[in-house]
């Protein structure tokens, strides 16, 4: 389970440092549309529900998801950084088009990932799809963005184009702006005979929005942390067993938890297979059957409710600087728009 407090801090700290990336890809529009293939830049028919709509998992929000940003809220200041990125560039002259912000939604609305946190939860997906996504969340949507000059890069980031990452075998190697920790130096004083902003004009879009990006963190950890509690619990221990029992009688012997089955049922390809999708369903089946998610989430809501308790001046501290962060995207798009 330590993996997946790892992961759950991950996924957080992704999601605070997508300014630091100006070639983050998406956009609130929703008539942008693609150059290749005329397909809608931004379908925000693929976004994620905030709350789910179906499934074992319908209705389910854990207490700390209030505290986490919501992925179109993320969309919203990640397209108001853009936009603040672009205007600062052209100040010195430069033209340059950003990615729109929103175009390859992730599967779940927040870090606690509901959906999926307890295993599959869906039948009627598990049905079609076995344990994969859609395939319309599976697609990425590119938006094509020239390379920039070191001297552009110094100006958007406030530091040196970083050296270039040896790539393994096979695999594309980083892109100037994707590791910049890699053997940077500070930018220039000035260009164009203007100043640079401290850390570029993405250090200055984020403080324009008033970005406080260690926020996330502590409430991804929080939720990591209530989920590893959460399974060492007689209750979830007892309900886990019965599952397990469940999916031995279903001829799925050896499955100690629900993240083994999902283990096991992610094929190479990411195409679901017959064996697959069986694996899937009697997954869903057997969880209905023991109550497993209810009963999953019925524990570790209490727990999150007992962090909220303890951390609630902190907590209530980063949902009012999201909604600050929130409250200026929304008006720095709206101006952009005009």
């Amino acid at each position: 389970m330590k993996h997946i407090k790892r992961t759950a801090t991950a996924v957080a700290l992704t999601a605070s440092a997508f300014l630091v990336s100006a070639c983050s890809s998406g956009t609130t529009a929703d008539t942008a549309r693609s150059v290749a293939d005329d397909r809608p830049i931004v379908n925000k028919e693929n976004w994620p529900k905030k709350v789910p709509a179906s499934g074992l998992a319908k209705d389910l929000t854990l207490p700390l998801e209030a505290y986490m940003a919501s992925y179109e809220d993320q969309v919203t200041v990640e397209q108001a950084a853009n936009d603040l990125q672009q205007s600062c560039m052209k100040d010195y002259g430069i033209d340059l088009t950003l990615p729109r912000a929103g175009a390859n939604p992730p599967p779940s609305d927040n870090d606690a990932n509901i959906e999926r946190r307890y295993g599959l939860t869906d039948r009627a997906q598990a049905e079609k799809y076995g344990y994969e996504l859609p395939p319309a969340l599976q697609e990425h949507t590119k938006q094509p963005m020239r390379e920039l000059s070191g001297v552009e890069v110094e100006v958007l980031t406030g530091h040196t184009m970083p050296e270039q990452v040896e790539a393994p075998q096979g695999a594309k190697a980083m892109g100037p702006l994707a590791a910049p920790g890699q053997g940077v130096k500070p930018a220039r004083a000035e260009y164009n005979g203007k100043k640079l902003k401290t850390g570029g004009c993405v250090g200055w879009s984020k403080a324009q929005l008033g970005v406080q990006e260690a926020d996330p963190v502590m409430v991804a950890e929080l939720a990591g942390n209530s989920l590893v509690e959460s399974m060492k619990d007689d209750k979830v221990v007892k309900a886990v067993a019965a599952w397990s029992s469940c999916m031995d009688g279903k001829g799925h012997p050896g499955l100690a938890d629900p993240y083994k089955a999902m283990d096991q049922g992610v094929t190479i390809d990411g195409k679901p297979t017959k064996e697959s999708i069986a694996l899937a369903v009697d997954d869903i089946d057997c969880k209905e059957q023991t109550n497993l998610v209810k009963i999953w989430f019925g524990v570790e809501t209490a727990i999150q409710n007992k962090q909220i308790t303890d951390n609630k001046s902190r907590l209530t501290g980063i949902k009012e600087q999201h909604g600050k962060e929130v409250s200026a995207a929304r008006k720095q798009v709206a101006a952009s728009a005009r």
